[in-house]
């Protein structure tokens, strides 16, 4: 199985770098906290963007071909690792 393109993924990703990169300046210049905080929520909305969009790919491509699929090794293969992700964000 190919694994899908996450390639438009990378302009989202490179402004969230960016926006890290702004906090650090913030941070360095000693600037108000609520507007540290205001910046560092706006990273973390940006990446659960970028996070739904790999997770709606992976299923659309990944676990769609898995389920067409004759293996009932790799069809559980793909439950699993589902599981195991909701599981991992549960604890974070």
């Amino acid at each position: 199985m190919k694994n899908p393109s996450h390639e438009d993924n990378l302009v989202a990703l490179r402004r969230i770098e960016g926006q890290v990169r702004g906090v650090q300046r913030m941070i360095e210049a000693n600037q108000y906290c609520i507007d540290i905080l205001n910046q560092i929520y706006a990273i973390k909305g940006a990446l659960r963007k970028v996070e739904e969009k790999i997770l709606e790919r992976h299923f659309q491509h990944c676990v769609t071909e898995a389920v067409k699929g004759s293996s009932e090794e790799e069809k559980q293969q793909k439950l699993d690792e589902i599981l195991k992700l909701i599981h991992q964000t549960r604890k974070g």
